[in-house]
């Protein structure tokens, strides 16, 4: 591949992977990886931003979250998999990148106010003020030509690129502005309506058992005006449609809609539809993770081989850093 095919992105490991996680992101990343040179990391570092004061289960939800890149499709003779923390070089370059940032452009940083009134945790932390700066470290290190966002994640780009601008202004051009890859990502409701989160306890993992699952879809919330079979619904305001929109044919969506439209078709048909079809799209998921549960060596070494070959660009890219500051002593 060559190097202007470039791409970086992360994920914190903060819990057990969901279907919006998979449709959000990583269904991209295993699309990206088919064409181009992928480094996707670990953002343990990240973690701590906001679990400081207890980071024991960081160590816990690493491993699993490269499971469930595996499990997903993430291909490591494809892709670049590897931990933050274990490429030091990520901290060095945030360390250099933070002397050059004004603290104006880390306050104006729309996530950082909303955050901070949101969260019940005191984020009253440099951590938390500059994780831009490592973020910014963590992308450009690999010196990439895309990061895959959303369009609610421009800004937080448009900050990398402002660092690498003035980096490069005052000791020469030498990191690529990453430019944005925009991604589309099927936005999937909880359970319960509200957005799919570990901290709401509204979501399906990845990992669950059928067992698990088959509860949880039961007790879905569906559309409220369908109070009696009799009475005919919309399946646009249904909570479970957006699920089998994803993982049905178009011709039963067609019979879907239309039974629910004329009062034909109750919730508890589309509960067991859904069930069904879960059962048959996580089955290969769930096998693919089965292997490296059963072999912890194996995953062990997809981290090693990867962190190595991460740690060989940055370890590049930090040589030539050293000598443009004039640090390399």
């Amino acid at each position: 591949m060559q190097a202007n095919n470039r791409i970086v992105s992360g994920m914190r490991p903060t819990g057990p992977l969901h279907l919006g996680h998979y449709f959000g992101v990583l269904l991209n990343w295993e699309k990206m990886q088919r064409e181009n040179e992928c480094f996707f990391f670990v953002a343990d570092w990240h973690a701590l931003t906001t679990d400081y004061a207890d980071p024991s289960r960081i160590k816990e939800f690493v491993p699993e979250l490269v499971m469930d890149w595996l499990a997903a499709g993430l291909d490591p003779e494809k892709c670049v998999l590897f931990q933050q923390s274990m490429v030091k070089e990520h901290a060095e370059l945030h360390l250099l990148l933070s002397m050059i940032t004004p603290v104006g452009w880390l306050e104006r940083n729309p996530t950082y106010k909303e955050v901070r009134q949101e969260s019940s945790k005191d984020l009253s932390t440099y951590g938390f003020l500059g994780y831009p700066v490592l973020q910014a470290a963590d992308i450009v290190i690999y010196r990439p030509r895309y990061v895959p966002v959303g369009h609610d994640q421009l800004p937080h780009l448009e900050l990398s690129r402002e660092i690498v601008r003035r980096f490069n202004h005052f000791y020469g051009e030498f990191f690529p502005e990453p430019e944005a890859k925009l991604t589309t990502s099927a936005k999937l409701p909880g359970l319960d309506g509200r957005k799919m989160s570990k901290s709401y306890g509204n979501a399906i993992h990845l990992k669950d058992s059928m067992d698990e699952i088959r509860p949880k879809v039961m007790s879905m919330l569906t559309d409220t005006k369908r109070q009696r079979l009799k009475d005919p619904g919309e399946p646009e305001d249904c909570n479970l449609y957006p699920y089998l929109e994803l993982l049905e044919g178009t011709e039963l969506l067609d019979e879907v809609q239309e039974g629910c439209r004329a009062a034909t078709r109750g919730c508890g048909d589309c509960k067991k539809l859904l069930a069904q079809r879960l059962a048959e799209f996580l089955e290969p998921i769930q096998a693919r993770r089965a292997q490296y549960e059963r072999d912890p060596d194996l995953l062990a070494d997809v981290l090693k081989q990867g962190t190595d070959r991460a740690r060989e660009e940055a370890q590049a890219t930090m040589e030539r850093v050293r000598e443009l500051i004039g640090f390399n002593f």
